[in-house]
């Protein structure tokens, strides 16, 4: 089969979650011994994060936004390439296209919660574009994967007619993630201290950085240890105006704020941390989860949407509701060493469970299901390049 890729952010630099699944099942796919011709279609970008192989070309697609270049020049291309399915990999699809259509539907949190007001403006054209467009493309495909099951049932009790077509194809992380032991020649470039806690943030509000930012103010007043926070993804005077707003600013010079981190460096930072924050609102997965147990660190996360699926029934799991929750098992870690060391190997057992071959083996099925059917798209619609 001649298969078709949507990467299209998989060259920017600041890449992000649905952008390392994106590429990681790619490298997958070149691994394969078989028959199968793989055409990723990508946007222009510096980071040239992958290389074409024996079974495997990029396609470089230029177009001025992402809606003309998803809606217009991307179905033009494939069909260009006479490729037999197209899959997209990052929530949305073309609303017409002369093949058959595979879309991976990480969540639709955007369809079942309000626009956050703490949203980019990046953010919010993207929330009111999926919220534009999925409800449409759901309807076209042939086959649709989510990451976890509980996504699975949030997308069926929404979209009840896609039952039949949907499947769960469970993430996994990358190799670079495990135990090292000289991290500090990294994680020196962003604090001295050999140790810290790590929280991976954003502007976008189900990440709950407030809860955390609360949960860190109380740890800093019971701790023995008083360790300093990494908070990646927000700036400096974005975290000192939200600890003002929560009359917290006593811990403030004790919070590192590095922004963006390239992904060369999360395994170190994940490896000096002593312990990772991750106490989100909603989660389609939760990839972080496994990166932080593949390193030997114990993860602090939410009892709530797609998390205990992924970290599982020991897992270390609070309501995000309740700060004071984190804080608790923040200072059980530092005065139990039996329990820190238990959540230590229990994360490194829990990391097996996943894999991107087993992943890639799967999509490999649905692709193979797809080559005998007839197109329900109207090719007629898409002019002749």
């Amino acid at each position: 089969m001649n298969i078709a890729i949507e990467a299209q952010r998989l060259f920017r630099p600041d890449k992000h979650g649905m952008d390392y699944v994106a590429l990681e099942i790619i490298r997958e796919f070149q691994k394969q011994e078989d028959d199968n011709k793989y055409f990723v279609i990508v946007a222009p970008g510096d980071d040239h994060c992958l290389e074409e192989s024996h079974n495997l070309s990029i396609v470089k697609l230029k177009c001025p936004t992402y809606p003309l270049w998803e809606q217009i020049a991307l179905p033009l291309v494939v069909k260009k390439l006479g490729v037999d399915v197209l899959h997209c990999t990052s929530n949305t699809a073309p609303l017409w296209c002369p093949v058959p259509l595979v879309l991976t539907l990480h969540d639709i949190i955007y369809l079942n919660q309000s626009k956050g007001k703490g949203m980019s403006r990046y953010q919010k054209l993207g929330w009111y574009y999926r919220r534009l467009v999925v409800p449409t493309i759901i309807r076209k495909c042939y086959h649709i994967i989510t990451v976890s099951q509980t996504e699975s049932k949030n997308i069926i009790q929404r979209f009840p007619f896609i039952k039949g077509k949907l499947q769960v194809i469970h993430n996994a992380y990358s190799q670079c993630y495990h135990p090292i032991e000289n991290f500090q020649t990294v994680t020196r470039r962003y604090l001295p201290e050999n140790s810290y806690l790590l929280c991976l943030g954003n502007t976008d509000p189900r990440k709950n950085v407030k809860g955390t930012l609360i949960a860190y103010a109380h740890y800093r007043e019971h701790s023995a240890r008083k360790l300093p926070l990494i908070l990646t993804g927000l700036s400096i005077n974005t975290v000192h105006a939200t600890l003002a707003s929560l009359n917290l600013t006593g811990c403030k010079d004790y919070i590192v704020c590095p922004g963006y981190v390239p992904s060369e460096d999360l395994p170190a930072l994940y490896n000096g941390a002593f312990a990772f924050l991750f106490p989100s609102f909603s989660e389609g997965f939760g990839i972080p989860i496994l990166e932080s147990m593949a390193c030997g660190i114990p993860v602090i996360t939410s009892n709530i949407s797609a998390m205990p699926e992924v970290a599982g029934p020991e897992g270390l799991l609070v309501n995000p509701e309740k700060p004071n929750e984190i804080t608790d098992i923040l200072l059980r870690l530092e005065s139990d060493e039996k329990f820190y060391r238990q959540q230590r190997e229990y994360g490194l057992q829990r990391v097996k469970q996943f894999s991107w071959g087993i992943a890639v083996q799967k999509l490999i099925k649905i692709y193979q299901t797809l080559n005998q059917h007839q197109n329900p798209y109207n090719e007629n619609s898409l002019p002749d390049i």
